[in-house]
């Protein structure tokens, strides 16, 4: 395997508009990123992943984007973007920009010259397509609800959006949209960036057929993913965006990759993969119901553990994964994968620990190296999020009450990650003096950073020295290198697993207790060492000495283990 740059980095995911306020008006800033790289660099990050900051209506925060070379003006402008470039680079940090290419908003200036003249050439952009007998050209359910197709004024065309209808999807089969999209990445590049994350790209290729099937709801409608599972032939357009793009900047790129096929992972992420890496949704996707949120099954620890496991053993002759608990659209972690017992300190730290040490790319999603949690909500009204006000309502039209459509959004909205950064616990936590754009979890008083930094024992403190222990010479080359073998794995509710340098033999072992109850697990060899534990004491998790050939974990104990060798 070509060795990289990027192999052994850990990341951290900024939402600007929630992580620092510096001018008051409730929305966060370039300027706040900027002030806090200090804090990050000291907690041991080397790249960030910056969510959107381009000029953009807000439909769908800032993933609808109006122009790609311009930032936004509620972040800044782009001489703030320079300083916070060349900030990150003194300190030997990357940046990594979302790139939003499936769909742009409708006030793009292309989107409104194809509205100007829907038979003109910009109309050839996007997706316009003749309706059929009065209705749309078929029964497609966007990601957002209600039908993918919104009529062009004036006309019998419609558009594709498999968004929000204030999201147009791009035409990546016309050969001028395709040269524009790689001249504004390469643009970014030259302006000093490393690499990209980038979204929805799995939907960019199209069944151009794009027929009706049988619906999968009481609407009449069929999701959208029916009709991009029918495609065939998006390694032609990836390859191409690579050669063109990524390669000449030998650039760490990150795929939002979902529905991989089994024979498609070395394509995708292989040594000369589509894109460096790819985010692991394995367990993601573990919680969505049949119809929506309000009938998404309860988390299961053993497909939980058995999703991960699956990944890691796919990849080990393959390529890496980007491991996260969390990210801008996800719930919490240490409410979703935690068990009611462990949402306290020692289970977030079970938890990191177990995640974090997976072979891959670690990402952190800001907020949670303090341990956020999902923030309960009273009424509809005090969401702003579009997907959460979709599924309450679907919910509600399927017989729920208004409780239990709540308890929904609490359990799944994206708005759970995107309350904004708990700093201290000043009002709203520190994170604007103005009115904050998206209410603040009211637990800020007690979870947020200025406490956490002044404890040893805190969330914050464990994530630094987990960080450090990937890092430390001793032990990168396992942790970065080293194979991947589940451990265990007939103990209920034991997460552990092996991380092996085949080279030198150093075997390191991850253990987590998602369980209730105290159990002892026969250790091969007599342990080396431990070399990280969640503030319970060495002594106990070795049984005593270091000779233990047993090791002991209590209810959200975890340990990681110098093994004998």
């Amino acid at each position: 395997m070509k060795r990289k740059w990027w192999h052994d980095k850990v990341a951290y995911q900024i939402y600007p508009k929630s992580f620092l306020d510096t001018n008051g008006d409730g929305i966060g800033d370039l300027k706040g990123i900027i002030s806090k790289l200090d804090y990050l660099k000291e907690l041991g990050i080397d790249i960030i992943w910056l969510s959107p900051v381009y000029e953009s209506p807000f439909v769908d925060q800032g993933y609808d984007i109006s122009d790609y070379y311009k930032i936004a003006e509620q972040f800044g402008t782009m001489d703030d973007f320079d300083i916070l470039v060349a900030e990150m680079k003194k300190r030997g940090m990357h940046l990594i920009m979302d790139l939003v290419v499936n769909h742009c908003s409708d006030k793009h200036e292309w989107f409104q010259k194809a509205l100007a003249d829907p038979d003109g050439p910009y109309a050839g952009y996007f997706y316009f397509r003749e309706g059929k007998d009065g209705k749309a050209p078929s029964n497609y359910r966007s990601y957002f609800g209600g039908s993918a197709w919104t009529k062009v004024p004036g006309t019998n065309k419609y558009y594709l959006h498999t968004f929000a209808k204030e999201q147009p999807d791009l035409n990546w089969e016309n050969p001028v949209v395709r040269k524009k999209i790689y001249e504004m990445i390469n643009w970014w590049f030259e302006k000093g960036i490393s690499g990209f994350r980038i979204d929805a790209i799995i939907n960019i290729k199209k069944n151009l057929d794009f027929p009706s099937f049988p619906a999968d709801g009481d609407d009449g409608l069929v999701s959208c993913d029916k009709m991009l599972a029918s495609a065939h032939g998006i390694g032609t357009f990836l390859e191409e965006m690579k050669h063109e793009t990524f390669d000449k900047y030998d650039a760490f790129t990150v795929g939002e990759v979902f529905h991989l096929k089994e024979d498609e992972l070395r394509e995708f992420i292989g040594e000369d993969g589509h894109f460096s890496t790819k985010f692991d949704f394995s367990a993601h996707v573990l919680s969505y119901g049949e119809h929506g949120w309000y009938d998404a099954p309860a988390l299961d620890f053993n497909r939980w553990r058995t999703a991960l496991f699956d990944t890691q053993k796919a990849d080990l002759t393959v390529g890496f994964e980007a491991n996260i608990i969390e990210n801008h659209d996800e719930p919490r972690g240490a409410t979703h994968y935690l068990p009611a017992h462990a949402r306290n300190e020692a289970g977030v730290k079970m938890l990191a620990a177990t995640y974090f040490l997976l072979r891959g790319i670690p990402f952190i999603y800001q907020g949670q190296e303090i341990g956020m949690t999902n923030c309960v909500r009273n009424d509809i009204s005090e969401y702003d999020d579009i997907s959460t006000k979709d599924q309450y309502q679907a919910a509600l039209n399927a017989g729920c009450s208004k409780e239990a459509a709540l308890h929904a959004c609490y359990e799944n909205s994206r708005d759970n990650a995107r309350t904004p950064m708990q700093w201290d616990n000043s009002l709203h936590g520190g994170f604007t003096t103005g009115t904050p754009w998206l209410a603040e979890n009211p637990n800020y008083t007690k979870i947020n950073v200025t406490d956490q930094l002044n404890r040893p024992d805190s969330v914050l403190s464990f994530y630094k020295e987990l960080i450090a222990l990937r890092k430390a010479p001793e032990y990168v080359e396992t942790f970065t290198y080293g194979t991947f073998a589940a451990a265990y794995e007939d103990v209920d509710h034991m997460f552990a697993y092996y991380r092996t340098n085949e080279e030198t033999g150093q075997r390191i072992l991850v253990a987590g207790n998602f369980g209730t109850d105290t159990v002892t697990l026969p250790l091969e060899k007599p342990a080396d060492r431990v070399l990280l534990t969640n503030g319970k004491a060495a002594d106990k998790i070795l049984n005593g000495n270091s000779e233990s050939a047993s090791l002991v974990l209590g209810s959200c104990d975890c340990v990681v283990l110098l093994s004998g060798q």
